[in-house]
């Protein structure tokens, strides 16, 4: 066992000196690490943020007042007058998402319990900001028009009012959801890439023939290869993590970053396993890309880092809790936002270590099939 792990380390400190030697390599793991992680967090809002509205105010009274001064940013732009006859056309031209046409009378209706309608019409081509919107101008409107009824002795009965309370992440901010989910991904993507690479270099170049010849075993060759890339990652995705999501993009962590090292080193293994697995069924570098990314795209896209499990079809959510990148962001997103500590995030700590054991099994069994045909 000693030797073993004496020849594991040196193979691994060759493996680190090659990565490290190519510039191209070293250059993608700092950008997918930084600039990539923020890039996303900032670039892609799934809230409503600055949308543009244009009002129509026919009724010119306390209450359209009102409710026009309650439309205010971060959600919205402050609103502005237009007349009734251009908002087709400014709506064509795109200039506003939300135009909001308050009717003569407006006021006195209300007051006079006559329920009139109040029209908001939309331009959907802005998904996210059309379908979110148009919920909170509704939740707007209908408070400020209860608050002016209170404030003239009106008690308008409604069914029920919800008030919520929003856990975990109290302004619902999008950035502090994907920029961790963003290190999930790219934990994921180099790690596979990474190995499967240095598996496929060697056997192009011809190095894997020095390898032979060498007084080491396969599984010593395999396991540094999977330390040796895996480490890197590991390092890279905590310094990410703490530098840019926790300082820079100001993400509150609320769990044990013990913990969630402890989830990432298990969840390495098993992907840098899977990376080993997918080169040795591939003669070459192009066939190994034509594997790796439909792997890849598969297990984040059921992952539920880009849509929630409980959305799937039912008959899909048991397949999809078998998949390592699965249990990592149910792991990730327990232990950083919830504080979840060991006795809660156990099961997917056993299922990541457990995919972790089959890949490895099924790249040792590959990598000495293609040792065996090189020699």
């Amino acid at each position: 066992m000693g030797q073993w792990l004496k020849n594991v380390a040196r193979l691994s400190r060759k493996e680190i000196f090659s990565l490290f030697s190519d510039a191209t390599l070293m250059i993608l793991i700092v950008f997918a690490f930084t600039l990539a992680v923020y890039s996303v967090a900032k670039g892609i809002k799934a809230e409503v943020s600055n949308a543009s509205v244009a009002i129509v105010d026919g009724d010119h009274s306390a209450l359209s007042r009102r409710l026009r001064d309650a439309i205010q940013p971060p959600y919205f732009k402050p609103p502005v007058d237009i007349d009734r006859r251009d908002i087709d056309a400014e709506l064509n031209r795109g200039r506003y998402i939300f135009a909001i046409e308050i009717p003569p009378r407006f006021e006195a209706d209300v007051l006079a319990g006559r329920a009139p309608a109040l029209q908001v019409l939309v331009d959907a081509t802005a998904m996210t900001q059309a379908g979110l919107g148009t919920a909170y101008l509704q939740e707007i409107f209908t408070s400020e028009t209860l608050a002016f009824l209170r404030a003239h002795d009106i008690q308008a009965q409604l069914p029920a009012i919800a008030v919520p309370r929003v856990l975990f992440n109290p302004n619902t901010e999008s950035y502090w959801f994907t920029s961790t989910m963003q290190i999930v991904v790219n934990i994921t993507v180099l790690s596979i890439i990474l190995v499967g690479a240095a598996v496929i270099r060697e056997r192009e170049h011809g190095t894997i023939e020095h390898l032979l010849v060498m007084p080491v075993r396969a599984s010593e060759i395999a396991a540094a290869k999977i330390i040796a890339n895996g480490s890197v990652i590991f390092l890279v995705s905590l310094l990410s993590l703490w530098l840019v999501v926790n300082l820079w993009l100001q993400v509150p962590l609320q769990g044990s970053m013990a913990l969630f090292a402890l989830s990432t080193a298990l969840y390495l293994f098993s992907v840098t396993a899977l990376g080993m697995w997918l080169a040795t069924l591939a003669p070459a570098m192009p066939q190994f890309g034509l594997l790796a990314v439909p792997t890849y795209a598969v297990a984040y896209l059921l992952s539920g880092a880009a849509t929630p499990v409980q959305s799937m079809p039912a008959a899909m959510q048991p397949v999809v809790q078998l998949l390592p990148t699965t249990q990592f962001v149910t792991l990730t997103q327990a232990i950083l936002f919830r504080g979840a500590g060991v006795d809660v995030v156990w099961p997917q700590l056993l299922g990541v270590t457990a995919a972790g054991g089959i890949f490895l099994t099924l790249a040792l069994t590959r990598f000495r099939a293609m040792l065996a045909q090189q020699g």
